[in-house]
């Protein structure tokens, strides 16, 4: 029987359920939301006159859920149109609806009892087939269904979805003892390609994979701050960034994750272990139990080991000793752990005897040491730890590549000395004259029979590293490189140190199109950094700004925009592939593409007038296009209104939450693609280069543009005016928005007349060089280099 996830319903629509939820629907998964039906009445139900038989009083709990979805920032759904397809319900009239599912995920309270009377109601009213699932985060799979059938056994799994669904990658898929195979590797190839998760086979183990190893770490760290009385601001600077973790360090992970949360989660860990010694270490500190009792659970409370002022903005931290609030102190270490690369910085540790070093020696120890001895017992093999830490917890390193960082053969001497005992896969890899757990570039792992194994792949992942490393490189300098893809297409990938278009780029760029020209079919535009692009190099535009250098910008401005003509008049297709932040010159390199094959978490915009500037690599003029050829077919409609959105676009920097968002702001286009899952974007861009040339692949003409003219820029400019008289944009502002209306309008010109793409693009250069002649937009650019934020002048 080949299977497939038509409709889904999720039971349960707290935090975590309505999530899930709203994730399965932004894959486009009709599915259904429901929860139990309330026992009382709200006063305003009873002014109502509604009673417990109402319908609106039965469904309201998921109700409530849907409409508080779409009001959080930031949303669960990719976007609000998504939540069209949640039907919410209640779990007495609704259950005979799961008849029409092919999945049922339960996502109730973290209780085995609260659960197993659940799976019991479930049974009577499941379709045999059906796929049924298990939200938790740590209670045992087979306990849960011990009192149902062997069939429903079959069919039943745990599916541990890391908060929120839509940002965090990690799925734990858990079998049961009685789970079909063929039902896990069906729901791993679903979860993968499309919903876009990042795929773990665990152990039905307390806490699985994720949690025993985060929530271990987590315990450790406040250990060793209590040992050495380090305050809550010392121990999350050092345990942030510095060492490849979150922003949120350790403690604002716990606020965000709930107190209350992790205390379950630890108990329930320290419930199932029968060593005395790794028991103890799952003991909560008594500051701890002490918060959770005042209800001082953070996010959640408002409360927890940092708390913000409404009315200040200031933000406070907890003395864990008093369980008073005090003033945020900035803490100052003279480390060796800052200003390497993380390698270097991990390296370091071993040999430094500097308290906060020797507190990051102690933590990271105690977490590798702990994470090896877990093997097999929650996975059969360290690539699955290393993908859940990094996917769960958003470590840049795994645990056994942090190893593998450090030095196992040196760490282990280290550890020796001071009296650890070597876990028995680390003595194994020791044994056999290896020296780290992975080999080729990571494409092979050592496993627990003491022999390297191949890391599985698919050919549906593209690895521009590895194509590196085998020799796939055509062309290269310091901001970008050009790749063989395989297939006759090849792939420019964008690396400059910041993320950032220069003129390194736009040669790139020129040279790949040569190149494909001469010796391929089509090109695709890709990279491997942290952010697709976030604009052009502005320090480099500051400083000749600065020194008026005015025939630079705008050679540098002209190549830009020479480049974007060619690209979407090129004989062969092009296909850019953005995700994450696409700002400012990194929209604009993808607007002229072919087609686009965004990531879903796509964040595009075009933002230059938070550096006092407007678009001027063809962002203007290409925005406008997308927002009126599709409507302006015969030269009768009226394009103010299309124009009008394109200004507020540009002018308010408006930037999308989602692909899908992109796609309503213009940005993308309904032909564009959308990858769920970021490690097979290159792959699906690839073959939409494909499919271009498989349908017969024209290159674009080009046309004359219809312009609103004088008309249309002397309303654009009473609307600018009117804000400015409203003070809501300073004089400075309006002098910006002035110049874009003046671009998006076509100048002062005849309304309706036609104008060459050209002749736009001079407008665009012309207004950017004005700009950049401003003494407050060079203000504007400065703090914005400096501060990483707009500046109001």
């Amino acid at each position: 029987m080949q299977r497939k996830i038509r409709k889904a319903a999720v039971i349960g629509s707290g935090i975590m359920g309505s999530g899930i939820a709203a994730y399965l629907a932004s894959a486009g998964i009709p599915t259904f939301l429901l929860d139990i039906v309330p026992s009382t009445l709200s006063d305003d139900e009873k002014k109502q006159g509604l009673t417990l038989d109402s319908p609106k009083v039965r469904n309201k709990l998921a109700v409530s859920a849907v409409n508080e979805m779409v009001k959080k920032k930031p949303c669960p759904f990719f976007s609000i149109e998504d939540q069209q397809w949640i039907t919410p319900g209640n779990i007495e009239d609704h259950l005979p609806k799961l008849a029409e599912v092919d999945w049922i995920i339960e996502a109730v309270a973290e209780n085995l009892e609260v659960k197993r009377k659940l799976f019991s109601k479930l049974q009577a009213c499941w379709k045999v087939g059906t796929i049924v699932s298990t939200n938790t985060s740590g209670i045992s799979i087979d306990e849960m269904a011990e009192e149902c059938s062997t069939e429903f056994k079959r069919h039943f799994l745990g599916t541990h979805f890391f908060n929120p669904p839509r940002y965090m990658k990690l799925l734990e898929i858990i079998p049961g003892e009685k789970t079909d195979p063929q039902i896990v590797s069906f729901l791993q190839e679903f979860a993968t390609k499309r919903l876009g998760k990042g795929v773990v086979l665990a152990k039905d183990t307390p806490n699985f994979i994720a949690n025993r190893i985060g929530v271990y770490g987590l315990l450790i760290t406040m250990q060793e701050m209590l040992k050495r009385k380090m305050t809550i601001e010392e121990v999350d600077e050092l345990t942030g960034p510095i060492i490849g973790r979150p922003k949120s360090a350790t403690f604002r992970t716990l606020d965000m994750v709930g107190l209350d949360t992790f205390a379950s989660v630890a108990a329930n860990v320290k419930g199932k272990l029968s060593d005395p010694m790794e028991k103890k270490t799952f003991d909560l500190p008594d500051f701890l139990q002490e918060m959770c009792a005042k209800q001082l659970l953070g996010t959640k409370t408002g409360k927890g080991f940092y708390m913000k002022d409404r009315k200040s903005k200031q933000i406070y931290t907890l003395d864990y000793q008093t369980l008073q609030y005090r003033e945020r102190k900035k803490p100052f270490f003279s480390t060796m752990t800052q200003g390497k690369n993380l390698k270097e910085r991990l390296q370091s540790l071993m040999n430094s005897s500097n308290d906060a070093d020797q507190f990051l020696w102690q933590t990271i120890k105690r977490t590798l040491l702990y994470s090896a001895n877990c093997i097999p017992e929650i996975a059969d093999d360290i690539v699955a730890v290393d993908q859940a830490m990094k996917w769960g917890f958003n470590w840049e390193l795994g645990p056994f590549e942090m190893w593998d960082s450090i030095g196992v053969e040196q760490s282990v001497a280290k550890m020796k000395e001071e009296g650890e005992r070597i876990p028995k896969l680390v003595s194994l890899l020791l044994e056999s004259g290896k020296t780290s757990f992975y080999e080729d570039k990571q494409n092979v792992y050592f496993s627990i029979s003491g022999k390297y194994l191949p890391a599985q792949q698919t050919g549906e992942r593209i690895n521009l590293q590895k194509l590196k490393s085998d020799q796939k490189v055509i062309k290269s300098n310091s901001g970008a490189t050009l790749l063989d893809l395989g297939d006759d297409v090849a792939c420019v990938e964008l690396h400059s140190p910041h993320d950032a278009i220069g003129p390194d780029i736009i040669r790139m760029m020129n040279l790949a199109l040569d190149e494909v020209s001469r010796n391929y079919q089509g090109l695709v535009i890709a990279s491997e950094s942290r952010n697709f692009c976030v604009g052009a190099n502005l320090m480099m535009i500051l400083m000749e700004a600065q020194d008026e250098n005015w025939a630079q910008i705008e050679q540098l401005v002209g190549a830009f925009q020479g480049l974007s003509t060619a690209m979407k008049y090129y004989e062969k297709p092009i296909v850019a592939a953005p995700f994450g932040m696409t700002l400012g010159g990194g929209t604009e390199i993808c607007l002229p593409a072919s087609r686009i094959q965004a990531s879903a978490e796509s964040y595009m915009g075009l933002v230059e007038v938070g550096a006092g500037l407007i678009p001027a690599g063809g962002g203007c003029k290409e925005l406008l296009l997308r927002h009126i050829e599709e409507v302006d077919k015969d030269g009768k409609i009226d394009l103010q209104p299309f124009v009008q959105r394109t200004f507020e676009t540009i002018a308010l920097a408006k930037v999308s939450t989602s692909a899908k968002d992109a796609v309503n702001m213009g940005y993308l286009r309904t032909c564009d693609g959308i990858s769920m899952n970021r490690d097979f974007q290159i792959y699906q861009a690839k073959q939409a280069v494909l499919a271009m040339l498989q349908a017969g692949y024209q290159p674009r003409q080009a046309k004359k543009i219809r312009v609103v003219g004088e008309p249309g820029l002397a309303a654009l400019k009473l609307g600018i005016y009117q804000m400015k008289c409203s003070g809501y944009i300073s004089e400075h502002d309006e002098k910006i928005a002035k110049k874009l209306a003046h671009v998006l309008c076509g100048g002062d010109i005849q309304a309706n007349s036609y104008v060459t793409e050209s002749y736009l693009l001079d407008l665009e250069r012309e207004a950017f060089l004005s700009l950049c002649g401003e003494p407050k937009t060079r203000q504007r650019m400065q703090h914005l280099l400096v501060q990483g934020k707009p500046l109001r002048n």
